[in-house]
């Protein structure tokens, strides 16, 4: 396995790379178009193949986790047997995530020649929208450690991206589903912008759908299999061969 240094250097660069995709390609789709479908599509095409050459390229270093709520999920259900990231990594982790989404956005402003804290108008303040991440959160925790406790880890970078880029369709919220990237959309007036003032209500409904992936994780697979904390990807030798990803 790699020094913890290193796979936080990843999680923050990956972090970083997922959200300056999401909201560049944000920003090009609004330029090109004056559409809102041929916009969220535009958008949510670049996120879907983004996500996934970054899960293929950067897992095997630190799990691609590029989530707050990924890695309390892989830290929750391996703490009793050592098999998930230590509390000390996940608290490296997590910091990592947030400083990463932040200066992604601030590359994408910097790339489109707008100001680069530019706080979001784009108000998302409703229950319907609030549900939509729990839906969202939750579908994203069991689809990451159901392919784990499955052996089909190896499937993540399909799986996961495949998966994220329907949940902007079939979500009220366009699926976040993400507090590291919440926190970081705040700082782009942007297509895909956040206002400030609807992070912490997303934030909480995010963390609410972990709860819930997590129930439902342990309701449909059961105890984990050795290699459960490998999310997205193992990224040790030894790991992977059990996981078989």
């Amino acid at each position: 396995m790699a020094p913890l240094g290193r796979r936080t250097a990843v999680e923050f660069v990956g972090t970083g790379a997922l959200v300056a995709i999401v909201v560049g390609s944000g920003i090009q789709a609004t330029e090109l178009s004056k559409d809102v479908g041929v916009q969220l599509l535009a958008n949510s095409l670049a996120t879907v193949f983004g996500l996934g050459v970054l899960i293929v390229l950067l897992g095997p270093v630190s799990g691609a986790h590029f989530n707050p709520v990924v890695t309390l999920a892989a830290w929750w259900t391996g703490r009793r047997d050592g098999d998930g990231p230590t509390l000390r990594e996940a608290a490296a982790y997590l910091p990592a995530q947030v400083a990463g989404a932040i200066g992604g956005a601030v590359l994408a402003n910097a790339m489109f020649a707008r100001p680069l804290v530019q706080w979001s108008a784009h108000d998302r303040s409703a229950p319907h929208l609030w549900l939509g991440e729990v839906v969202a959160t939750a579908g994203l925790v069991l689809l990451i450690l159901g392919l784990a406790r499955t052996g089909r880890a190896h499937f993540a970078p399909v799986a996961v991206a495949s998966y994220i880029g329907a949940a902007y369709w079939f979500t009220s919220s366009t699926s976040f589903a993400n507090p590291a990237v919440t926190i970081g959309r705040a700082f782009t007036d942007s297509f895909a912008g956040i206002a400030p003032a609807s992070v912490l209500p997303f934030l909480a409904a995010q963390l609410a759908g972990l709860a819930v992936g997590l129930v439902l994780v342990a309701v449909l697979f059961g105890r984990p299999t050795p290699a459960a904390e490998d999310v997205v990807v193992p990224h040790s030798e030894h790991r992977a061969a059990a996981a078989g990803r």
